[in-house]
């Protein structure tokens, strides 16, 4: 789905559009809150999901005048840039693995993650930071393993994560969970 069919998804639920939702959280005092906020907020009163509460969150963090979403290729150098960009190399590897699995795979950069999705569903994401990559697995119903653990607190839209030091964690285990995750969207 496209932020823009997020926006207009919660139009057509609320009659509310991008503005209203910015004049609201300022007479709430929420311009400056956190995703979680927001997003309690919009789904108390507004009934909307995770992600249509986050591109409501989106558009309430973003200045009127300053575009609400850079191109994908823009945002993709811009999650890849600095002492993040150590883990490019292995993302580019990860996305071409999962590529090999079908032609309905993509990927999908956000401001600190980037998804992995097949056709429309979500089934992974990866979060570079400068001194790790932490790997979310969408497996609900799987049990937590020591590696594995819950995705709670961390990123709603996975149900497991595993966090990686170096390029060399990204072995047969962690490909089989992101083989997995890939099954599982089908």
């Amino acid at each position: 789905m496209t932020f823009q069919a997020y926006l207009d998804t919660v139009r057509a639920k609320t009659g509310l559009g991008p503005e209203d939702f910015r004049a609201l959280a300022a007479a709430k005092g929420l311009t400056d809150a956190k995703a979680g906020v927001i997003g309690q907020w919009l789904k108390a009163e507004y009934g909307l999901g995770q992600g249509h509460a986050m591109a409501i969150w989106m558009v309430i963090k973003t200045p009127p005048g300053e575009p609400l979403f850079r191109p994908a290729d823009e945002r993709m150098e811009a999650l890849f840039s600095g002492g993040r960009a150590i883990w490019r190399a292995t993302f580019d590897d990860l996305l071409a693995l999962a590529k090999s699995w079908g032609e309905d795979v993509g990927a999908s950069p956000a401001a600190k993650y980037v998804s992995l999705t097949r056709g429309r569903t979500k089934f992974a994401i990866l979060q570079p930071g400068a001194s790790h990559l932490d790997l979310g697995f969408k497996r609900r119903g799987v049990a937590e393993t020591a590696r594995f653990a819950s995705a709670a607190g961390w990123n709603d839209m996975v149900s497991h994560r595993t966090r990686i030091a170096s390029r060399d964690e990204v072995d047969a285990e962690v490909r089989d969970w992101l083989r997995a995750s890939y099954d599982a969207a089908g």
